[in-house]
């Protein structure tokens, strides 16, 4: 439950600094020696959250797992405070995450194989998503991890 609660929680305190920050650099004047924004571009920032999220969905499913165990096994739970322990659950979220986004890939690369998301223009513009895409969510999510822009419409 710690895990969790310190994934929403930094997830959280991103949140608030960028909201933060754009409000700072709103209200400051452009100058023309101004070389490049203090904050994230909203991409890199929506990236980030989508890798919390996904390491927090983990983190979440690895606390019921470890929950279950404590009630089917209750001599069980000195295990629970070992080094080796949290060592797990840190590769058992880094994994999480790499699972999820060969997954993500995966149902991106089937989506422009049925022709329900565009792949050129990676560079230049966002990647359209058919809105009756059979795996829209799974591409969404691929694209925000990837930080690539996309807009949702026919084609």
């Amino acid at each position: 439950m710690e895990r969790t609660t310190f994934a929403l929680a930094v997830l959280l305190a991103l949140t608030l600094a960028a909201n933060r920050r754009r409000q700072l650099l709103a209200r400051t004047p452009r100058c023309f020696h101004q070389v490049r924004d203090e904050a994230m571009k909203p991409f890199t920032v929506d990236m980030l959250r989508a890798h919390l999220m996904v390491a927090s969905l983990t983190a979440l499913a690895a606390d019921v797992l470890a929950c279950v165990t404590v009630l089917v096994l209750p001599e069980a739970h000195h295990l629970f405070v070992s080094a080796a322990f949290r060592l797990i659950a840190l590769a058992v979220m880094a994994s999480g995450v790499i699972v999820t986004r060969q997954f993500a890939q995966a149902a991106f690369e089937h989506a422009v194989e049925g022709r329900h998301a565009n792949a050129a223009g990676f560079h230049a513009r966002p990647v359209r998503i058919a809105p009756g895409c059979p795996r829209l969510r799974l591409v969404i999510l691929h694209l925000r991890l990837t930080g690539k822009p996309f807009v949702l419409g026919s084609h």
